[in-house]
């Protein structure tokens, strides 16, 4: 049982608990101590734009440094960026500062190995057993160096690129791009522009406290808005570190991550290029499940969180994989969840299949789906109190076979997740308000 790390990392409100800056200056040497390759490794850590960046970023510094690691600073970079560029400076890991769709008073930190993955458990094991020894600074002689990347953007933007066919150009194209005021806001404008599209900004104005705040994927109402106002043939909005991305249609309604999965899974297929099963979570919607069998590719369900996806993929050897939230994994093209990345996979897919945005989506018929967040007190484990199986069972009762309930914890937040899914809308939001009520009676503050 990991003390600090989550699904995601460490997360949580800034200046409570753990995300503190003397904590993070004791995680920064622990890790170094760990990744570091004994001493003088090389580690890069980036960040979002929320304010707390600065601070943490100081204090990883630190502690890294009296671990006797090098460092490398890229500023403001998207999470899937800092997994790209470790791999290829070659260094021993990379750290991310961000706490990703959450609102500017929260932070955390994500780690990434050398390969650009996220760390195994056994390594989050050996970070945290270092934390509760003394900090011990190494000799000055042995001290690391810090080094700010000036390029690192310019890289990223590349490496985009060239994630789609160099015959693929987006002339003609009208997009709006939603950055959420976050860490996209300096990459993926460049990105969309130099390939041929013409593009309107959204969310590109971060000043430390807007990140996510009324833009971005978690607020798509703005992009759906823009989308409609500009006549854009679509939109594409971020989240706060840039590791999900939905899109808009030129009618003005959203495209969750399922849809998104399936347009790149058929255009996969169609290009012969697909490999393995698509990988879903416990959230994703029954219609994504239906329309991949009629293209006749399998689909398999892990639990929620990027990592597992990502640990399904890797043992059957898939290359495609994502949640509703629109975190979505190319392995054929990365290593991790990136926007920018999935969002240029769907664009070359509606090139090379020559459709519209919504006729692709017409083509996964949803369920109905509702889903309810409620706040508690503290993370609870759900799996020892005893209702909560005889609410579920309730529940599945009332819904007769048409459909399925889940309830669990978030990864990063202390929230309970209520979903139902089912053919009837009315009978599914009754249903998962009841569930609600329930959790709300027995747990919430």
């Amino acid at each position: 049982m990991r003390r600090y790390f989550g699904t995601d990392g460490i997360r949580g409100r800034v200046g409570e608990g753990i995300v503190t800056p003397d904590f993070v200056l004791k995680l920064g040497w622990a890790a170094g101590r760990v990744l570091g390759n004994g001493g003088g490794g090389k580690i890069l850590i980036g960040k979002d734009t929320r304010i707390s960046g600065y601070m943490f970023e100081s204090a990883l510094e630190a502690g890294l440094v009296a671990a006797g690691v090098d460092i490398r600073l890229l500023g403001p970079m998207t999470t899937p960026a800092v997994a790209y560029l470790t791999r290829t400076f070659r260094a021993d890991a990379g750290i991310v500062i961000t706490a990703s769709h959450n609102p500017y008073q929260d932070n955390g930190i994500k780690f990434f190995s050398s390969e650009g993955d996220k760390l195994p458990d056994a390594l989050e094991a050996a970070i945290e057993a270092e934390l509760e020894q003394p900090l011990r600074t190494v000799d000055s002689s042995a001290l690391g160096k810090v080094v700010r990347v000036g390029d690192a953007g310019g890289r990223y933007i590349e490496f985009c690129k060239g994630t789609i066919p160099s015959s693929i150009n987006f002339r003609g194209l009208k997009i709006v791009v939603d950055c959420a005021n976050g860490a996209t806001y300096n990459t993926a404008p460049h990105v969309f522009e130099e390939l041929g599209a013409s593009v309107v900004r959204l969310g590109v104005e971060p000043n430390g406290f807007n990140i996510n705040r009324d833009v971005g994927s978690t607020r798509p109402e703005a992009l759906c808005e823009a989308v409609l106002h500009e006549g854009a043939d679509l939109g594409i909005a971020f989240d706060g570190d840039g590791d999900r991305v939905l899109m808009v249609d030129s009618r003005g309604e959203l495209v969750d991550g399922d849809q998104l999965l399936y347009i790149i899974a058929k255009s996969r297929l169609a290009a012969g290029a697909m490999r393995g099963e698509v990988v879903g979570t416990l959230m994703s919607n029954l219609g994504l499940e239906h329309a991949l069998a009629r293209l006749g590719t399998g689909f398999v369900r892990t639990k929620v969180g990027d990592r597992y996806i990502m640990e399904a993929l890797k043992q059957a050897d898939g290359i495609l994989g994502g949640e509703p939230s629109g975190h979505i994994i190319c392995r054929d093209r990365t290593t991790t969840g990136d926007g920018i990345v999935s969002a240029l996979q769907v664009l070359a897919a509606l090139n090379r299949l020559d459709c519209s945005l919504d006729g692709l989506c017409a083509e996964v018929e949803r369920y109905p789906q509702v889903l309810i967040n409620v706040r508690l007190d503290r993370r609870r484990d759900l799996g020892e109190l005893p209702w909560v199986r005889e609410a579920v069972a309730e529940a599945e009762r009332e819904l007769d076979g048409s459909g399925r309930v889940l309830l669990r914890m978030s990864g990063t937040e202390p929230l309970v997740r209520v979903m139902v899914e089912g053919t009837d809308e009315g009978q599914v939001r009754r249903v998962c308000e009841r569930l609600a009520d329930v959790v709300r009676e027995q747990i919430a503050v």
